[in-house]
């Protein structure tokens, strides 16, 4: 069963994001809106932890949410609208977003 997992907090503020990262299962992805995208900012630690799991990881971002803090995505990040979020809940047998 796959699971697409929501990050909307700031990774800087508690540890939503690596309590997701040791549960995620091999068929699972994690979209990142609001604040969580700050995880993609270069050179922190959240998004070391990230490109560490580069080959591994299913990661999307709303692109609003990066374009509104001006963040420049990796190439291996997939960026979605709403449209594609919807998609996105659609296309996993799960959602679990992380209040």
């Amino acid at each position: 069963m796959s699971t697409l997992h929501v990050l909307s907090h700031s990774p800087f503020a508690d540890s939503r994001l690596s309590s997701c990262l040791r549960v995620l299962g091999s068929h699972d992805a994690i979209l990142l809106c609001g604040d969580a995208t700050y995880a993609l900012t270069p050179s922190t630690t959240a998004r070391q932890t990230l490109d560490a799991n580069v080959g591994s990881l299913a990661l999307f971002v709303l692109d609003e949410d990066a374009k509104a803090r001006n963040l420049t995505l990796p190439d291996w990040v997939k960026s979605v609208d709403y449209p594609g979020f919807v998609a996105l809940s659609v296309q996993y047998d799960k959602v679990n977003t992380w209040l």
